[in-house]
């Protein structure tokens, strides 16, 4: 089983808004991987999951890891404009354009 996140500098439009030298974004993705795996697994379950951090747009970065896959498996967070979404842009794009079968997982605090 392989757990992906995707990454990318913060988008401007109009004047460059440069980030600070100091934010590591591959490294809070890391974390933020490593912070999902812990809470969606436990040590006694005997399911290797392997982490990988990728710089890019998501919903790509999402597809191209899951060719080949028996099955892609999304959260449906959705911050777009619609904010009573049942699913996110990125959500919406692996379920249209996967070549394999997509679970969405909602999220059990929320119902979101």
């Amino acid at each position: 089983m392989e757990a992906v996140i995707a990454w990318e500098f913060p988008a401007t439009y109009g004047y460059p808004v440069p980030a600070p030298p100091d934010i590591d974004f591959e490294q809070i993705a890391a974390e933020v991987l490593a912070d999902v795996i812990a809470e969606a697994s436990s040590p006694a379950e005997r399911v290797t999951i392997t982490s990988r951090v990728v710089e890019g747009y998501a919903a790509r970065v999402v597809l191209d890891a899951s060719a080949g896959a028996d099955l892609l498996v999304v959260g449906s967070r959705g911050h777009g404009g619609f904010a009573e979404a049942l699913l996110g842009s990125v959500g919406q794009h692996c379920v249209h354009h996967a070549t394999c079968p997509v679970v969405v997982v909602r999220n059990r605090a929320t119902g979101s």
